[in-house]
């Protein structure tokens, strides 16, 4: 269960625990008592004064995680952008009785997208009613559980009714499958192996919120990274995904809590690790969690993920305020007044991540506003009301976005300079998961079950 931090593990090896009794001091309290302790004078300094530990040489002793292009190993897919294989044929039409290759219900309750590798599907869940929080492993084929995990077991923070306590998309890097949750006061990452054994099990910072959080983690070399962005530390933390000890840990330039998971991506030439929130959108270099850029907005609380071309990030939110902001990335320092390419009107979405494909950026807001901007200059190609709440993100197949609403309406868009519309179906409740589509297959979680759409002969 999780239980410790990597820094009460350097306690104990310091044998300081004793004295400090390190599990009775409030968590920052604990952690900076620990550092003035275990580090150089000058070491301490540096890191107090700028919320920062720095990477020790060789941390990068394994091979990077990569994602088959048949496999969904984390958030937004093996090229992190929500691009399913274009090279497939997803049913267009489905309901209750049609097209359906198998169904269950898993346990408990969860938001999390599905997490595909090789011939297994992993997905969490969490159930108040008995403390606990699991990650489950189903055959792909046929939806057979496989193991039950239990990552946590005790109190549970109250939480917004719309979130879950399972609502991260699991990560995994072929040998372990990296899940992050919320306990009672803090965040913690699990590490589980393929046969279901907890290998770590770590608190990552102190967290309070008062949605809930949600962020998933992302892979980059040797480490899987994190944010902890609530009411008690803005933070982000590199973890090594072999051991789960601290390779680097930053403060986020941030006075809010936020809801979004972070993006690893090439972007104007270089590897960048962005994530939106508090007022801002913020660049960081991955291998050192040293900050490269900040742009003023979107908006004070958000949760999407941002989309990306070669050299632009596309950032959406978000409460209360909304809007969506095209950012050239290759600056340095704060680059509000400088590389802000175009900026939305007050339509944008909070929740669902916007797509970028071929030119053009679609995103569905809360409300069911679909458009597809011309991503270089922001002009609105066009745009279609469902008139339907959405919180999941479109999916990309071919030249076709797939969309489900919070009513169970799963929708199919063609893509391009103008709308039209392929098909509309409808399943009996409604959708929170952003998908996965895969070997003509859609991986579905509704808020009851879990699906496997398949076009049948």
């Amino acid at each position: 269960m999780c239980n410790t931090t990597d820094l009460a593990d350097r306690a104990k090896r310091c044998g300081l625990a004793r004295q400090l009794k390190f599990h009775h001091l409030p968590g920052t309290l604990a952690m900076w008592l620990i550092l003035a302790l275990t580090w150089p004078a000058a070491d301490y300094l540096r890191a107090a004064e700028a919320g920062y530990i720095a990477p020790s040489p060789g941390w990068d002793n394994l091979q990077p995680a990569t994602g088959d292009a048949n496999d969904w190993p984390w958030w937004r897919g093996p090229s992190v952008n929500n691009h399913a294989p274009a090279n497939q044929k997803p049913p267009v039409k489905w309901s209750e009785q049609e097209n359906i290759r198998w169904r269950i219900t898993p346990p408990g309750r969860g938001h999390a997208t599905p997490c595909v590798r090789g011939d297994h599907i992993y997905l969490p869940a969490g159930d108040p009613a008995q403390q606990a929080i699991w990650l489950f492993c189903y055959d792909r084929a046929t939806g057979q559980k496989i193991w039950q995990a239990e990552v946590y077991h005790g109190p549970l923070p109250k939480i917004h009714e719309d979130n879950s306590y399972a609502s991260a998309t699991p990560a995994c890097d072929g040998e372990r499958i990296f899940f992050p949750y919320q306990a009672e006061n803090a965040v913690c990452l699990a590490a589980v192996d393929l046969s279901g054994k907890v290998i770590w099990n770590k608190q990552v910072a102190p967290f309070k919120s008062i949605q809930g959080y949600s962020a998933s983690p992302v892979l980059y070399k040797s480490a899987v990274i994190i944010p902890t962005d609530g009411t008690l530390a803005n933070t982000m933390t590199a973890l090594h995904r072999q051991t789960g000890e601290v390779i680097w840990h930053t403060t986020l330039s941030k006075v809010r809590e936020s809801y979004a998971s972070p993006l690893v991506a090439r972007v104007a030439g270089r590897d960048q690790i962005v994530i939106i929130g508090g007022f801002k959108t913020s660049s960081y270099d991955p291998n050192t969690g040293r900050r490269l850029w900040e742009c003023d907005g979107p908006a004070e609380f958000c949760a999407a993920t941002m989309a990306f071309d070669a050299s632009t990030v596309f950032a959406t939110g978000g409460y209360p305020e909304k809007a969506l902001l095209a950012i050239r990335a290759d600056g340095s320092g704060d680059i509000t007044r400088t590389h802000v390419a175009w900026k939305s009107d007050t339509k944008a979405g909070y929740v669902p991540s916007p797509l970028f494909h071929a030119g053009l950026l679609y995103a569905v807001s809360d409300n069911g506003l679909l458009r597809a901007y011309e991503a270089g200059t922001g002009k609105i190609a066009w745009e279609h009301a469902f008139k339907a709440p959405f919180y999941s993100s479109p999916v990309l197949v071919g030249d076709r976005l797939y969309l489900f609403d919070r009513q169970g309406l799963g929708r199919i868009v063609k893509t391009g300079s103008k709308f039209e519309s392929v098909a509309t179906n409808r399943l009996p409740h409604g959708v929170f998961a952003t998908p996965v589509i895969l070997g003509g297959r859609i991986y579905l979680r509704s808020l009851t079950d879990f699906y496997c759409l398949e076009e049948k002969p």
